[in-house]
């Protein structure tokens, strides 16, 4: 059975899209990296990619006139690649609603918070500072209202004494790593459901959570 073709977006160094590539490495993984895109030229992950084979491109927000058409741009490129799942993995960049009505239900994020809670940025000091004593990742749906998505699963980190944004971050990223190939792994089983705001997970044990435990 041919494996499902993902794309991955990303604005930096990549290190969700690093995971991904490492977990495609496995023979039995239902999922490839067929290309990596990036908005920045400069990003350290397009070295990334393209060390370990993967075609890796920068298309510059910068040379459109406006979001749409660098979107238009880009998803030309993922179908180029003959991408069926988009997964973005730190891309800095608001897209417009005709990306994830493009993509509908074909597109994944995740982000570093128990979503709802702290969406958008420096979404660390906004858990420390709200003094919550759980924090985590979500790997949810994108649509066109900002990290507000279909939730499909999540991992729960602890927010420890003298905790500051960097060392939450790192504790929330080893999370990141381990759930955001897992989702992917699911969608390319077709094992996800989506209804409404609600996704289903099939084939999940008995009993099973989708909300992944903190660390000791």
């Amino acid at each position: 059975m041919a494996k499902l073709k993902v794309g991955v977006l990303i604005s930096g160094r990549g290190s969700n899209m690093a995971a991904l590539i490492e977990a495609a490495r496995s023979p039995g993984y239902p999922a490839e990296i067929a290309v990596v895109i990036s908005n920045v030229a400069t990003a350290g992950g397009l070295e990334t990619a393209r060390q370990a084979g993967i075609p890796a491109v920068a298309i510059p927000h910068k040379g459109y006139p406006d979001r749409e058409s660098f979107d238009r741009a880009v998803s030309a490129e993922l179908e180029r690649h003959g991408v069926g799942l988009v997964a973005l993995a730190g891309f800095l960049r608001i897209q417009s609603p005709w990306f994830p009505a493009h993509w509908k239900d074909r597109i994944l994020n995740i982000h570093p918070s128990l979503l709802p809670s702290f969406p958008g940025l420096h979404v660390q000091q906004q858990a420390l500072d709200a003094g919550v004593r759980l924090s985590g990742c979500t790997v949810h749906f994108v649509t066109a209202e900002l990290d507000a998505g279909p939730i499909v699963a999540q991992a729960a980190v602890p927010v420890l004494p003298g905790d500051d944004a960097d060392r939450l971050a790192a504790r929330i990223l080893r999370q990141e790593h381990r759930l955001y190939p897992e989702v992917v792994r699911w969608f390319a089983e077709g094992r996800l459901r989506v209804d409404g705001q609600r996704v289903a997970v099939e084939g999940l044990p008995a009993g099973a959570t989708l909300l992944f435990s903190p660390e000791p």
